[in-house]
């Protein structure tokens, strides 16, 4: 029996491949276009202008406390009545992309904020522009402090995109709601399915841990 319902998921391999595909490039997608996005917005978080900071710091907070299965909804549910028609797979990214942004951009601002004030005074005693000092003093060691959260983000990012199977999209959570139809084994079906989210995670978890021993 138990060798006939693994029999019955490897024929479905076509199906896992594709819901892999999908989380694989929803998460390039979100990991890009968030960090590109969130190192924008900490900038912001971190500026001593207050207002800035203020209204960068009201927008992620919004995010960051609201789930994110109910922003996918919103996009891809609320935005049509707007006059905004996203598919699900853009509706998807758009949303994992805002809402890494949002993680990330906390870790950029309390990197930034740990770099020592003697060394952004010195920059700006030598002569060196905000932006210069920005670029040449501050965001390099920032960077630095805060690789291992960006990685940790990166994975908890990849997790979360499970969540676009809620609005039909064929990810890897999907692929295995479409077996267990006809495999009626949810505790095997959704190992495999945990199994391959694990795959896709590890490589990044041991880069983290790696960049914490440096």
């Amino acid at each position: 029996m138990f060798l006939e319902q693994i029999h019955g998921i490897a024929q479905y391999y076509p199906v896992i491949l594709k819901g892999i595909g999908v989380t694989l490039a929803l998460s390039f997608i979100g990991i890009v276009a968030g960090t590109l996005i969130g190192f924008v917005l900490g900038i912001g978080r971190a500026s001593s202008h207050k207002l800035l900071s203020l209204v960068v710091g009201a927008y992620t907070d919004i995010f960051r406390g609201t789930p994110v299965l109910v922003q996918v909804f919103v996009v891809f549910f609320i935005l049509p009545e707007a006059g905004i028609e996203l598919d699900s797979f853009t509706a998807g990214a758009l949303a994992l992309s805002n809402i890494a942004a949002c993680f990330i951009s906390e870790i950029v601002a309390s990197g930034i904020r740990a770099v020592p004030i003697g060394q952004v005074e010195a920059a700006a005693s030598a002569g060196l522009t905000r932006l210069q000092q920005l670029r040449l003093v501050v965001m390099p060691q920032a960077t630095r402090m805060i690789v291992p959260s960006l990685v940790g983000q990166f994975v908890l990012l990849v997790k979360d995109s499970s969540v676009v199977s809620a609005i039909g999209l064929l990810d890897l959570t999907r692929s295995g709601w479409i077996i267990v139809q006809s495999v009626p084994n949810g505790m095997l079906v959704f190992s495999v399915v945990g199994i391959g989210y694990f795959l896709i995670c590890y490589p990044l978890l041991h880069l983290s841990r790696r960049m914490e021993k440096t």
